[in-house]
């Protein structure tokens, strides 16, 4: 019994000291606990990380960190305003005519646009083994041999990197593999359109490739695009495209060494996956040290990086919110960024709530958990976000949700005035204030035109009103009644939902590509919008790919859509409803197939030109024709909700900026030390159990201890 009762001791002693009366539960190594290290999440493995070909937000995540373009969007500034990155300064443009002579921007014959971009010096790739090179000189794996290479997994397995410098013509090598048949860039087609030369040097790589020759991007040369010195090149555009400099902030045109490329065109590494989509190779704050996207991703500080430092300026009330605590320093703040894979939203929300995720959205399973609604529908944190000291932070998204008439239909299309009452009447009819509260918790705010705020050309308060639909009363927008729409239905020759001359319920047919439950709910909401004006709507439900054949045949009579800004310039929104690029008509972006030629000759000024006041009086001028018009239900504009921990500090939401990660600053110690507190074990169950246990043994004991008692008093 005494023998039983010590092993028995021992077990529990060893399961009481074996439990740590701090946090048991981490994700993570203990000793990163008090590490300086972001923690974050991904749930769809990146498909891309080569800047040439990557177009996707969870790419970017990793590529906007890793590459630099000459340019970046100033981190705390609105709107969004663009400031040089590598680059010395702003690109330096020269106009030039059809002869090559210098004319001004106004002269009414611009030819060509060249911009001139002057990087810094000094600036280092990365440590990486694509430089690496013998006592001779000579790279070292650039030829392996099968033998060099059977024992390499993966970019650790490499004993030697290197590093250089950065020069214009790394800028330049990526220009050209836009253009690699090899690569498949999404933007060739876009950008063959206004670099000079682009499209040719295409067809000669096409027909290089086509012949089973090997390729060498640095053996020819695009016409518009040239190497000026160590330190400066050139890009030739036609005509005048402004929005170029937009571009010069996407991981598109960031530096790519030729070195990379030579190295990772071996068939043995393709084999392994060690391509410049797995590990790139970039000048950025942080280098991806590992790529394991079925668990997790991590970036490291990039040792070689630049003096580069946190904005010393930003917008009114910034520096009282602590933006500018870290004015003038280095950046990045961090060591690490470690992204695990969380495929579920309530996993990721519950860890976030243990403090191991740093920052989270907003899922609708959590919105109540998370944010309290007030009586005037502001937005607050609930009492148990506000007793962790989580702060909350917003941003209207630069996106456009909308609903779009396809304008060469019979009945919903054209430009007559009829056709025009019918849209305007269904713009009213359909209340996104109640879609916004019932299906995204009040996160977005109703559209007045294509263009989201944060972008030129959004105007708030009375003067950005959309007068067809909405109305201005008591210092507030508000939706212009059913009474008004009914009566547009009615000039329109639908009275009551039914055509005058035929009495024939009016039907409509929406294309969507979605489908469950949830969508089921919407298109519920979205058949009663309709039913306010006796329109039976019939909602068609399909997969994407046959969606957008739908779309590109002009198939669909309604059909909902939406758009993500490339870069902030109301160009990328207006441009989806320019004539010329139509969708049905010229396999363009313009779903509705709307085409006003006062719109079309305002846009193409408009596009060509700086943010002035001149260009301001254009965009007014086409959102009255394009309200008038109607070729859209406007729709809404997303809000993001952010939440962040109180060790969180310099955190703003840019949603144009990918490298912002390098401004984040994280209080490690107080992370861990709250960590403990939330996650400290619970251990009463166990001295429960274990007392229950010993009242169950005891007795056992007792019987044993008498039965053996009695064989001795017997003898």
């Amino acid at each position: 019994m005494r023998r039983f009762l010590s092993c028995f001791n021992v077990v529990i002693f060893c399961c009481l000291t074996g439990c740590q009366w701090g946090a048991i539960n981490s994700p993570y190594p203990e000793q990163q606990l008090k590490e300086n290290i972001l923690y974050s999440s991904f749930t769809l493995r990146p498909k891309h990380l080569d800047p040439a070909r990557s177009y996707s937000s969870n790419e970017v995540q990793f590529t906007g960190q890793i590459y630099e373009p000459p340019l970046q969007y100033h981190y705390l500034k609105r709107p969004y305003e663009l400031m040089p990155l590598t680059a010395t300064a702003m690109p330096v443009v020269r106009y030039l005519n059809e002869l090559g002579e210098l004319v001004t921007n106004d002269s009414g014959d611009v030819a060509y646009s060249v911009y001139t971009v002057s990087i810094k010096e000094g600036i280092q790739f990365q440590p990486h083994p694509v430089f690496a090179r013998d006592d001779a000189g000579e790279l070292l794996y650039h030829n392996l041999t099968e033998e060099a290479i059977e024992p390499i997994q993966t970019l650790s397995d490499f004993e030697h990197t290197g590093s250089r410098e950065l020069t214009a013509e790394d800028y330049v090598y990526q220009i050209k593999r836009l253009a690699s048949p090899k690569i498949h860039s999404p933007i060739l087609g876009l950008m063959s359109e206004y670099i000079v030369g682009l499209s040719d040097y295409a067809a000669s790589l096409r027909e290089l490739t086509k012949q089973g020759q090997a390729i060498d991007l640095r053996a020819g040369d695009i016409s518009g695009v040239r190497v000026l010195d160590r330190y400066r090149y050139e890009i030739k555009v036609f005509g005048q495209y402004p929005q170029l400099r937009y571009w010069l902030a996407m991981p598109f045109f960031s530096a790519v060494p030729w070195e990379a490329d030579a190295m990772y065109r071996q068939a043995g590494l393709i084999k392994r996956n060690i391509t410049m989509d797995w590990f790139p190779v970039g000048t950025g704050p942080f280098r991806l040290t590992e790529n394991n996207p079925n668990s997790r991703m991590i970036l490291e500080k990039n040792p070689n990086y630049r003096s580069d430092t946190y904005p010393e300026e930003g917008e009114p009330g910034d520096e009282k919110m602590g933006l500018l605590t870290n004015a003038g320093e280095l950046v990045p703040f961090v060591d690490k960024v470690v992204f695990l894979l969380e495929k579920e939203q309530t996993s990721y929300w519950n860890k976030f709530l243990q403090g191991y995720y740093d920052v989270s959205g907003i899922s609708s399973d959590s919105f109540e958990q998370a944010i309290q609604v007030g009586n005037g529908g502001e937005f607050g944190l609930s009492d148990e976000m506000i007793a962790q000291g989580v702060s909350l932070r917003t941003a209207i998204g630069t996106s456009t949700y909308y609903m779009g008439f396809n304008m060469l239909d019979t009945v919903v299309g054209g430009l007559s005035d009829s056709a025009k009452k019918l849209r305007q009447a269904i713009s009213i009819a359909i209340d996104y204030e109640e879609y916004i509260s019932i299906f995204l918790n009040g996160r977005g705010i109703a559209a007045q035109g294509p263009i989201p705020p944060g972008i030129f050309g959004y105007e708030e308060g009375e003067a950005g009103v959309n007068p067809y639909v909405y109305e201005w009363q008591d210092e507030r927008v508000q939706r212009q009644s059913l009474e008004r729409a009914k009566a547009l239905l009615v000039e329109a020759g639908y009275p009551d939902g039914r055509d005058a001359k035929t009495g024939v319920p009016l039907t409509l047919n929406l294309d969507v590509p979605a489908s469950g439950p949830a969508a089921r709910a919407t298109f519920d909401w979205l058949r009663k919008q309709f039913q306010k004006l006796g329109i039976q709507l019939v909602v068609r439900s399909t997969d994407y790919n046959r969606f957008q054949d739908k779309m590109r045949n002009g198939q669909a009579q309604l059909f909902q859509w939406g758009w993500n800004a490339d870069y902030p310039d109301p160009e990328n929104f207006f441009f989806l409803l320019y004539g010329p690029n139509s969708k049905a008509v010229h396999s363009g972006e313009n779903a509705a197939n709307y085409d006003n030629p006062e719109f079309d000759h305002l846009f193409e000024q408009m596009k060509v030109m700086p943010n002035t006041a001149s260009r301001r009086t254009l965009i007014d001028r086409m959102l009255v024709i394009i309200r008038e018009d109607s070729p859209w239900v406007w729709g809404y504009h997303p809000k993001q909700f952010s939440l962040y921990h109180s060790w969180n500090h310099n955190v703003k939401p840019n949603l144009m900026a990918n490298n912002t990660m390098k401004y984040r600053r994280i209080d490690a110690e107080k992370r861990f030390a709250l960590q403990q507190v939330w996650n400290r074990p619970i251990l009463w169950p166990l001295l429960v159990l274990f007392l229950a246990i010993i009242l169950l043994i005891l007795p056992a004991g007792w019987v044993y201890f008498r039965k053996k008692h009695k064989k001795l008093v017997l003898k």
